[in-house]
């Protein structure tokens, strides 16, 4: 799609709107057999099958949630796809079909756009969705992604937050707290820059975090296997916030309480070295720092033989009674409260 690059930046008012919207979706293929229309028309037309569908939608705005100072654009836009179909494969279902919308400053050009959707079509094309609509408008300062995830399954395979049982086992798919050190990498060196803009910051060390931050992938693999193994979860939610606060959203959901053991947290070989010289606790950092985008759910005890040696799974506690609580054990077999202090995106907000 950006081959020829033209040196030359295009205003986007050159295009206008419409102009724009044919521009960069004209390489935009689709594939998915229950997408009937999709960019083009009034509205996308979709086969509504014999199956359930899933909707969810993500905003995700500069200065909030993202910083252009050290985050592509094409990662930007493969990145605020995956943030989506994350939340989809997290109810065991598929994902086909996507919507887009953006709002952007005359500070960016068309050639900027391009960029953006150029990461947003390796997303559909990797993962199998079909982008079939949205819309553009500009906006007063920076941008603003907005997009929506559509997904099917059959109604006895939708994975709800709400199931958890006492005596469930509780798992969680990959390693945790990278893409949180990803981000703390990149913004020292951002400040490392500011002060000496000719520095050359050596990443080398810290590739796999500066991975998991800027460019995550869904686990589209994790339904797959699940049905494979012959394992339905109970309850599932994928890790966008931070492990503890998505222990509390499934455990609040279920009535239930829990016991996460910190000897079974699946870190990385990065995440502790890049803990120690940060003077970080990785415990802490696994439980809340959020964007894993990895899966969390809950089995039935009866299972643990099926997932059990799996290299993708870690059995890290299970699930107790409501009037336990939410309960972290530690190596020393001490137990400690467990709280939710993952990302909180109107913390800041002034009203």
């Amino acid at each position: 799609m950006l081959e020829d690059k033209n040196q030359n930046k295009t205003s986007l008012a050159e295009l206008g709107e419409f102009g724009l919207i044919n521009h960069i979706t004209k390489y935009f293929k689709v594939s998915k057999p229950s997408t009937i229309k999709g960019v083009g028309d009034d509205a996308a037309v979709l086969d509504a099958s014999e199956k359930q569908t899933l909707v969810t939608t993500d905003l995700l705005i500069e200065g909030v949630h993202f910083d252009l100072s050290y985050m592509p654009l094409k990662h930007l836009g493969y990145k605020s796809v995956m943030v989506n179909l994350s939340d989809v494969y997290a109810m065991n279902a598929e994902a086909e079909q996507i919507t887009v919308s953006i709002a952007v400053s005359n500070r960016f050009p068309l050639e900027a756009i391009e960029e953006l959707y150029a990461g947003i079509q390796l997303a559909c094309d990797t993962y199998k969705v079909d982008l079939i609509g949205g819309d553009t408008t500009s906006s007063t300062k920076g941008i603003l992604i907005s997009v929506t995830a559509i997904g099917k399954a059959k109604a006895e395979n939708v994975v709800y937050r709400n199931g958890a049982k006492p005596t469930d086992l509780v798992v969680v798919t990959g390693d945790l707290g990278a893409a949180y050190l990803g981000l703390q990498v990149l913004e020292r060196e951002k400040e490392v820059f500011k002060v000496n803009p000719q520095n050359q910051p050596d990443l080398d060390a810290y590739t796999y975090l500066i991975e998991r931050q800027l460019k995550p992938e869904a686990r589209k693999d994790i339904p797959a296997l699940l049905k494979d193994l012959d394992v339905k979860p109970t309850s599932m939610i994928d890790i966008s916030d931070g492990l503890s606060s998505e222990l509390f959203h499934i455990c609040t959901q279920s009535k239930v309480g829990c016991k996460i053991y910190e000897d079974k947290l699946p870190l990385d070989p990065q995440v502790i070295t890049t803990c120690e010289e940060f003077e970080l606790d990785s415990t802490m950092i696994a439980l809340s720092g959020g964007e894993d985008y990895e899966l969390l759910f809950t089995i039935s005890i009866d299972d643990f033989d099926k997932v059990k040696g799996n290299p993708n799974l870690t059995v890290i506690g299970h699930i107790t009674e409501e009037s336990q609580g939410l309960q972290l054990i530690t190596r020393a077999n001490q137990e400690i409260e467990l709280q939710a202090q993952g990302w909180n995106s109107l913390k800041n907000i002034i009203v």
